[in-house]
């Protein structure tokens, strides 16, 4: 014999679920877009320690003067577009960012809108480059 749910519980099997997916969605969130950025433009210069290019985000690890710094570039298809790929970069070398810092202190991360190596320029996100 089939044991069936009774419908009592359906709602409260829906609203766990959605919570669940609800609960998931968060972390991905929380650091998607621009809001988690301070609004005054910030420029980092170091070198490249590691360079990550791929999905969500291409991003590099870079070593500056007051310590390591995490640098999100946009999602892949548009760093892609912007000339920024597996040869635009080597560990080791010289990259200034522009772009913002996180709005917290204590967390040295950026969301880069401008990468420049060895005199090339990368507006990974052209319409958020300061002063463009």
């Amino acid at each position: 014999m089939r044991r069936r749910t009774p419908m009592r519980f359906l709602p409260r099997i829906l609203a766990l679920g959605i919570g669940l997916a609800a609960g998931a969605a968060v972390p991905a969130l929380a650091h998607h877009g621009w809001a988690w950025t301070e609004d005054e433009p910030f420029e980092l210069t170091g070198t490249v320690e590691d360079i990550y290019i791929g999905n969500p985000h291409v991003t590099l690890t870079v070593r500056a003067e007051d310590g390591l710094w995490h640098v999100d570039l946009a999602p892949l298809a548009p760093t892609l577009r912007a000339g920024f790929d597996e040869g635009a970069a080597e560990i080791g070398d010289t990259v200034t960012c522009v772009g913002f810092r996180s709005r917290d202190p204590g967390q040295m991360s950026m969301k880069a809108a401008r990468v420049v190596i060895d005199g090339e320029t990368y507006d990974v996100y052209p319409s958020r480059v300061p002063g463009a």
